[in-house]
């Protein structure tokens, strides 16, 4: 198996292959040239972005500074993405997230990680596992997604959570470990927060 074909296979390889390090500098260039954008550029990230991700729907929008392993080349975005400042997208294999979907700051997806065993992490061994986050999401600030979960649709994830297993679509879940709170319901029709009333044109 080629080094390239390691980081989407789940299997275990070594990061420090000279290879996989020199493609991975050139999408870091990449990375670079977004964040050094003054915020009158709108038009320059938007087309920048569609040069470093796998994939990227119309209507996306990310607050620089952006940080990512592989400069967003394995990042699969849909239309009217939306991410705060220092969203963390460690995207060593593939992280796939759904229309609408919002990130509040500081936000850390993650699919690398280590061998518990002490001898491999001598050897840099690695896996990855993909992430999934589904359509019209909102991950609240300082939340932490670890490899290989699945966050279903119109799912919230409250702040400071820990994502270690999937949750499904459809709630609000939040903790360390995070874990389904309650679902989302007629309450939260009327209500936005606490005792705040929606007003009904927004449910036109």
């Amino acid at each position: 198996m080629a080094e390239f074909d390691f980081l989407h296979s789940g299997e275990i390889y070594t990061c420090d292959n000279e290879a996989l390090a020199e493609e991975q500098l050139l999408w870091l260039d990449k990375l670079y040239d977004f964040n050094m954008t003054r915020p009158t550029e709108q038009a320059k990230r938007t087309k920048m972005l569609k040069e470093m991700f796998a994939e990227i729907g119309e209507g996306c929008y990310i607050e620089p500074p952006f940080h990512a392993n592989w400069g967003g080349k394995h990042v699969h975005f849909g239309k009217c993405v939306y991410a705060n400042f220092n969203l963390t997208l460690v995207d060593d294999t593939d992280i796939y997230v759904g229309d609408y979907t919002m990130f509040a700051p500081g936000v850390i997806v993650a699919t690398a990680a280590h061998p518990i065993l002490p001898e491999l992490r001598e050897r840099a061994a690695q896996y990855n596992m993909p992430v999934r986050i589904g359509r019209n999401c909102w991950i609240g600030a300082g939340a932490i997604l670890m490899p290989g979960v699945t966050v279903g649709d119109n799912t919230v994830i409250g702040a400071g959570s820990l994502v270690t297993r999937d949750i499904p679509s459809g709630v609000v879940a939040y903790g360390s470990p995070c874990r389904v709170i309650r679902e989302i319901s007629e309450h939260d029709r009327e209500y936005y927060y606490k005792d705040k009333k929606i007003d009904p044109k927004w449910l036109r």
